[in-house]
């Protein structure tokens, strides 16, 4: 297999030529074709944890990054489509944040509180398995982008462009990359205490 095979990269504005709903039906794709997902999202919330005002405030501001067409709340209401795979039996997801994510200011704090109260609901669905690495954490890996393994595929989101990765070797690193990272995080009880000690920063920064 050549490396134009093993990899492909498509920019976004190309990707995204028609607005932020078709994204989300080829994401809907991903989601139900695979049975157990896993993902690594730093600095950020994984997307199929996200609320409707969370995913607004970032569609939004791919929209105005890149200059695509605004569809916005159609986009919203596929990203909220495609969170039936954490409620319908038939699917597993492993997924790992960096505390960061909890701290990274998406909307402002009503938005954030609204935020981790969902992650804290959903954290006892038995379709998730949620872990956070603490900031302070040490990681038997070097500082990595965010990547989602879907069966033997990696898609990774870049600035310009989303990288999809097939070569199966580069697919184990990932997976291997994905095993360090969550063995680094925590998980259950500890990680809700990170949850909770979040959500009490924001709210004390709510309005009000």
């Amino acid at each position: 297999m050549d490396s134009q095979a093993a990899s492909r990269s498509t920019p976004w504005q190309e990707r995204l030529a028609a607005g932020t709903e078709a994204v989300q039906d080829e994401v809907i794709r991903w989601y139900q074709e695979t049975s157990h997902g896993q993902a690594y999202v730093p600095n950020m919330i994984w997307g199929t944890l996200q609320t409707e005002a969370y995913a607004t405030v970032i569609l939004g501001q791919v929209v105005d990054f890149l200059g695509v067409p605004d569809d916005v709340p159609a986009g919203v209401a596929k990203r909220m489509r495609r969170q039936q795979v954490l409620h319908d039996g038939e699917h597993r997801y492993d997924v790992v944040l960096g505390e960061q994510a909890l701290y990274t200011n998406i909307g402002g704090a009503e938005v954030m509180v609204e935020q981790i109260d969902r992650i804290l609901r959903d954290m006892e669905l038995p379709s998730l398995a949620l872990g956070i690495v603490p900031a302070a954490a040490r990681v038997d890996m070097l500082p990595v982008h965010a990547f989602h393994l879907h069966g033997e595929e990696v898609h990774v989101e870049l600035v310009s462009s989303g990288l999809d990765v097939t070569e199966p070797s580069e697919v184990g690193l990932y997976r291997e990359a994905f095993r360090r990272l969550d063995g680094a995080a925590l998980h259950g009880d500890d990680a809700k205490g990170l949850l909770r000690k979040a959500r009490a920063f924001w709210s004390e920064r709510q309005s009000g």
